[in-house]
């Protein structure tokens, strides 16, 4: 999720019980030109592992080298991102305007696969269009390209993430006999129920969370316990809300510095606090402080005056959001 996976993220999640988490995407033409803002993407902590470095591009050669360099960086696995809508990626014939080309998307995969001894996965949608649905043509033939496992988002290139995601052909891929590989969905989970559902009704192998997971990483340690229980777990606290936010504070002032690491905290702190009554007023304020401590005296004051509150508040979803090329 560009702009939001990022390492004080991805660590949030993983402690609060998400089993993998992936870079932000990124461009293989801007890890081959060695531009900072790639490069800087590659940051992997050891708090986050397991974690996968997901890359993007149309060019066979680009993506090969781009796989070398992430390489070096000792991530996990590797995954191509066959998925996003975006036009600025589409544009640039990367992403899921590769949908339109089946045999150029097996030759791009086929090029990243030879290039490491990583795992390499794919994240990819049902088809370009309505009319063009060819992911289960697609699976077989990424599989036979040496790939370890295959993420599809239940929409097609051109709902964008507009409408009802369809996991019906997610699950006609994972009940095709030809397929042995892990077969993971996603679209539109935002519940441990709906995952609990959706897990058992079209057998996958797993489940990806990305916009839910946005300021309710909370969701991950919900879902792993309804699944191991049946049991829904009670939301998080006020306090408990703050004390997460105030950990990814921290990483975010270790990862970026303190003026970058607060400027880049802005846009989190609403999401963290979403739903409790009259906190607009000190959202107000938490964008307008420029020094770290008083950050965190302000959450702490917070964290105080709401106490044990709980809310039912709902996990972000943002249909328009610039990050929506999701794990």
């Amino acid at each position: 999720m560009e702009d939001v996976s990022d390492p004080p993220f991805r660590a949030v999640c993983r402690m609060l019980g998400a089993d993998l988490t992936y870079t932000e995407f990124i461009s293989s033409e801007g890890l081959i030109k060695g531009t900072a803002s790639s490069r800087r993407k590659l940051d992997i902590y050891a708090s986050e592992r397991p974690v996968g470095i997901q890359l993007y591009g149309g060019n066979e050669d680009h993506l090969a080298r781009a796989a070398a360099i992430a390489e070096a960086t000792q991530p996990d696995l590797l995954d191509i991102n066959f998925g996003c809508p975006v036009k600025g990626v589409v544009g640039r014939g990367a992403g899921s305007a590769v949908l339109r080309d089946p045999d150029r998307m097996v030759r791009l995969t086929s090029a990243c696969v030879r290039s490491t001894d990583l795992p390499v996965t794919v994240k990819t949608r049902l088809g370009w269009d309505d009319d063009n649905k060819n992911i289960e043509t697609i699976a077989e033939r990424l599989q036979d390209t040496g790939i370890q496992a295959l993420t599809i988002h239940g929409r097609t290139r051109c709902q964008l993430y507009k409408g009802k995601a369809d996991w019906t052909l997610i699950g006609r891929v994972k009940d095709n006999p030809r397929i042995k590989i892990p077969i993971f969905g996603n679209g539109d989970i935002d519940s441990p129920e709906k995952a609990a559902d959706y897990k058992d009704r079209f057998g996958i192998d797993g489940i990806m969370i990305g916009r839910a997971a946005i300021g309710y990483p909370w969701i991950f340690r919900e879902t792993r316990h309804y699944l191991n229980t049946g049991e829904r777990l009670p939301p998080p606290t006020a306090r408990e809300r703050v004390e997460v936010c105030l950990r990814h504070l921290d990483g975010a002032l270790d990862w970026n510095g303190p003026l970058q690491g607060l400027m880049e905290m802005r846009g989190r702190y609403s999401a963290y606090l979403k739903g409790l009554p009259g906190i607009r007023d000190y959202l107000g304020q938490l964008v307008r402080l420029p020094d770290p401590e008083a950050v965190r005296d302000l959450l702490h004051q917070i964290a105080v005056v709401y106490e044990d509150y709980i809310t039912e508040a709902e996990p972000i979803r943002l249909v328009d959001y610039h990050a929506n090329c999701t794990l």
